[in-house]
């Protein structure tokens, strides 16, 4: 299965190649970082799993309106180096994609400009492991101190047993220095949730006030360089007034080149109806006969009938009045 097959396997729709911007992230690695954390080799295999279909946001801010790309493919990737403390170097590395758009352009740019480049997990594990005593601090605690070493062993903890991936974020410092990456640990025993009772009606409504701000905002950068229905509108009808113009100057350039073609005075080619050649080449027949004629016949004199001296005047009107006959 190819790269678009897997992502349209999220999409509601079949996407192109070119409807995308398709880019790697190394998410994390088993070095020990700038907390004195490190996730086991175990760990990284589950978070390859977990991590599948995860949305990218920035920051580690929750909320809909910060999305902006989605890993569809991961991968362990082995490389001929070894971890500080002499372990076989190892990081998950995943495919993303977004979606092009002229509102999330500057940041493909940024993207491929190096500028947005690290990039932070958020997960939940069950077990964080002394790597002196080997005890899970979370459930029998620990007397080492990360970052001292104790008989030459440097004391850091082991992240394993992840039980959920939450989202990564594109954040500004790095905290795995080798893996250009950053690092959000959150135990699941750690975990809380805030909750501030409503009591009043004043605080309803300002709960319901920053509900609706912030759908509207959400709404607002989902739909940003959109067209609204009114723009829309007025761009169709400019573009109907133009193809009707256009329509209208066409046929008149045709009837001049048909009254040149048949020796019709060009001001008087408006005058042959008709909407196709065919109709128009049909009538330039009729006109045509008038002004053939009158090359060889004598000028007309002025009479009460022909009330023109100018005796191609004398020749429009007597065209025009075998016209109306016929």
């Amino acid at each position: 299965m190819n790269d678009i097959e897997k992502i349209n396997q999220f999409t509601r729709r079949e996407f192109t190649e070119d409807e995308l911007y398709i880019f790697p992230v190394k998410l994390c690695d088993n070095e020990i970082d700038r907390d004195g954390e490190r996730f086991s080799d175990e760990a990284l295999e589950d978070l390859k799993t977990l991590y599948v279909g995860k949305t990218g946001i920035f920051d580690h801010d929750p909320s809909a309106g910060n999305q902006e790309a989605r890993v569809f493919d991961t991968e362990i990737v082995s490389e001929n180096e070894t971890t500080s403390d002499g372990r076989p170097y190892k990081y998950l590395r995943a495919k993303a994609y977004m979606v092009r758009t002229a509102a999330n352009q500057p940041l493909i740019d940024e993207i491929d400009a190096g500028i947005k480049k690290e990039v932070s997990v958020g997960c939940s594990a069950r077990k964080k492991i002394c790597s002196v005593c080997g005890a899970n601090v979370f459930e029998q605690g620990c007397s080492h101190v990360k970052g001292k070493e104790y008989g030459g062993k440097l004391c850091h903890h082991i992240l394993d047993d992840i039980n959920d991936a939450y989202e990564w974020s594109f954040v500004a410092v790095p905290a795995q220095i080798n893996a250009g990456v950053t690092k959000k640990y959150i135990p699941k025993e750690e975990k809380s949730m805030d909750f501030t009772p409503i009591n009043t009606q004043e605080e309803l409504d300002a709960a319901v006030k920053t509900a609706v701000d912030a759908a509207v905002a959400e709404t607002e950068k989902k739909f940003s360089g959109w067209l609204s229905p009114e723009s829309a509108a007025a761009l169709t009808k400019e573009r109907d007034d133009l193809s009707a113009e256009n329509n209208v100057c066409k046929a008149k350039v045709m009837k001049m080149q048909i009254a040149a073609e048949n020796g019709i005075p060009l001001e008087l080619a408006e005058n042959m109806a008709g909407a196709s050649e065919d109709d128009i080449r049909k009538e330039a027949e009729k006109f045509a006969k008038y002004f053939t004629s009158r090359k060889v016949q004598p000028t007309p004199k002025s009479t009460g009938d022909t009330p023109f001296g100018n005796s191609n005047d004398n020749a429009k009107l007597e065209m025009l009045r075998e016209l109306r006959n016929n």
